[in-house]
């Protein structure tokens, strides 16, 4: 097993796609964790790509008939060493939570490792397999919140919104999709945007940004931190703006090269998504390092897909 395979079989740049997650839920929450924060995204990262693994060994039979070029059903990777990477990659992924939060971060961690193997050992197939995707990716979000799971509803609920959109849609990959499953995403999508749009915000402790939060507050604009409003709406409009365009093309022509373009555009449209949501709450400097994300994953993804 090459480490070429390990990272197609992991689809290694999608994990790009969610740093932004827990950022956003810290965010929303004040950063309750401090600066061990910053665990949070690489405890996403290897939950994320212990799900890609586990998803493979979950599909290798259909992956033999439909994808034969990937890592299983090529014979590059055996069904047991993906499940090896998998529960090896979920373990790392709790053991670093832990490391960010404790008890409070396991909270949450051990609820999404449980939504990823049973979204792939059960509910894929299933009417409900969308719902269990956006609940894992919800969950992500409240990774950061520390235990203030309260206010980081409203991100979870706009990443959780998204995922399920792009879910319905990205059954369409291999043989087409119905217009009416593009129209439900790009349903979701025009959801996502809104509630990344939604007016409020919390106040940044002061090791995230101490300058503009006193400049905040001697304005008094203490919740309403200089410059987050407007980055926020332009960050939520370039996400329906590329989302929601290749969402309609899907909808006019549902055919799986399509679809699968459309897919890849809401893959990486999370990033914008997370941008709005950071940046609405003050934290804009960690919007803009975010979108910073967006044009390695679309280098990397010409290497190895993220779908």
């Amino acid at each position: 097993m090459r480490l070429r395979d390990v990272a197609e079989l992991v689809r290694a740049p999608a994990a790009l796609t969610v740093p932004g997650d827990s950022l956003a839920g810290a965010a929303a929450a004040g950063f309750p964790y401090g600066a061990r924060t910053a665990v949070t995204p690489l405890a996403s990262a290897c939950l994320y790509w212990a799900g890609m693994a586990l998803n493979d060994y979950a599909d290798r039979d259909l992956d033999r008939v439909e994808r034969p070029e990937r890592p299983i059903p090529s014979g590059r990777v055996t069904p047991g060493e993906a499940l090896g990477v998998a529960t090896g990659l979920t373990a790392a992924g709790l053991g670093l939570a832990a490391v960010a939060g404790g008890r409070r971060a396991l909270r949450v961690a051990v609820p999404l490792a449980a939504a990823v193997w049973t979204y792939d050992l059960v509910a894929k197939a299933t009417p409900a397999g969308p719902l269990a995707m956006g609940a894992a990716r919800g969950l992500d979000v409240l990774l950061g919140a520390g235990g203030r799971e309260r206010a980081a509803a409203l991100p979870a609920l706009a990443v959780a919104t998204h995922t399920v959109g792009v879910t319905v849609l990205s059954r369409g990959e291999v043989h087409g999709a119905s217009p009416s499953s593009a129209r439900v995403a790009l349903g979701a999508t025009a959801t996502a945007a809104a509630l990344s749009a939604w007016p409020g915000s919390h106040g940044m402790p002061s090791w995230v940004g101490s300058g503009v939060r006193a400049r905040n507050e001697r304005g008094g604009r203490g919740r309403h931190p200089v410059g987050g409003r407007p980055t926020a709406l332009a960050a939520a409009g370039a996400y329906l703006a590329t989302v929601g365009k290749a969402q309609l093309d899907a909808a006019r022509t549902p055919d799986a090269a399509t679809v699968r373009s459309a897919t890849g555009a809401g893959v990486r449209g999370v990033i914008p998504l997370q941008s709005a949501l950071l940046a609405k709450t003050g934290a804009v400097a960690l919007a803009a390092a975010v979108v910073g994300i967006g044009p390695a994953v679309r280098a990397l993804s010409k290497v190895v897909s993220p779908t």
